[in-house]
């Protein structure tokens, strides 16, 4: 039977203290379940609002990578920097210590390799399986613009529709081949139309005029690493993205292909987090790197 509440210390009920309902951090997300709401919270910093992505998924239709061959003894050294990891499943069970504390964006789709039509996609990770890695968002590839457009935003939408069911986030990310034209009329179109049809969340590449393709996405907008540049310009890139009003980077190559990963991991957090200069964070990255 349980105890009566019995105290000397007078109840307080704060009569004169509305509670509060503070609206949530991170832009376009205000109306999500609180489930939805705590795994972006995980992915993305509540302080800064801003997330620092490691993505090393690129196995799942490149193979072998450079700096992925061996990806605990490359990678590992380097989670406790990133907010999020983006990787597969296959990766996550077989490599990463399930002791970590980061949050993880899965990738959800696949099925074709670098020898075929990269964009003929299918959903490749069930919503289930990705519950039981307690993982904080799927993502999910989508090729506006390529032989299977349709296909690869029909994926998106039902993983959405299943997603929404557990208080999942969708990661959309925007494919660019090498048929599709990087500027910020082709990346604005691309990116409106995953976060009209509900991403949580859009991944795409950095161009110029970036600020236009913020300005038109209710939801955040990380950018892509892409393929490897040199520190200064890498760490620029993503400066430049942040004052156009990225929430963040999604950064592989240039970090895990770096002559000095854990420097330029922790230069780029610089950048995103502390609001730092891309020149201030190079300085910072040779510092590490010589010490």
């Amino acid at each position: 039977m349980a105890e009566h509440d019995i105290s000397d210390k007078e109840k307080q009920y704060f009569f004169n203290t509305p509670q509060q309902s503070l609206p949530f951090f991170l832009k376009g997300s205000n109306s999500y379940d609180w489930g939805m709401k705590n795994r972006l919270a995980r992915i993305f910093n509540p302080d800064s609002g801003k997330t620092v992505m490691l993505a090393f998924d690129h196995g799942y239709f490149q193979g072998p990578t450079t700096g992925l061959e061996r990806v605990d003894v490359t990678i590992n050294p380097l989670v406790p920097y990133a907010d999020a990891l983006m990787c597969t499943r296959g990766i996550l069970r077989s490599v990463i210590d399930p002791s970590v504390q980061n949050s993880v964006v899965m990738r959800a789709s696949g099925g074709p390799s670098i020898l075929k039509d990269l964009s003929n996609e299918q959903i490749a990770v069930n919503v289930e399986d990705a519950l039981r890695m307690n993982v904080s968002a799927m993502a999910v590839q989508v090729f506006v613009g390529g032989a299977c457009e349709t296909q690869t935003i029909n994926n998106m939408t039902r993983l959405i529709d299943k997603c929404n069911r557990y208080g999942m986030p969708v990661l959309g990310v925007t494919a660019v081949g090498t048929e599709l034209t990087r500027d910020a009329r082709y990346i604005g179109l691309a990116v409106r139309i995953l976060a009209e049809l509900g991403a949580a969340v859009i991944k795409t590449y950095f161009v110029p005029e970036f600020e236009t393709v913020v300005a038109s996405c209710p939801v955040p907008v990380v950018i892509a690493g892409g393929k490897k540049l040199p520190e200064l310009d890498a760490l620029r890139m993503a400066r430049n993205a942040i004052d156009a009003g990225a929430a963040g980077v999604d950064m592989g190559r240039n970090i895990f292909q770096s002559d000095a990963p854990i420097s330029m991991i922790k230069a780029v957090r610089k950048v995103v987090h502390e609001n730092m200069s891309a020149e201030h964070a190079f300085e910072f990255y040779q510092e590490l790197k010589n010490s």
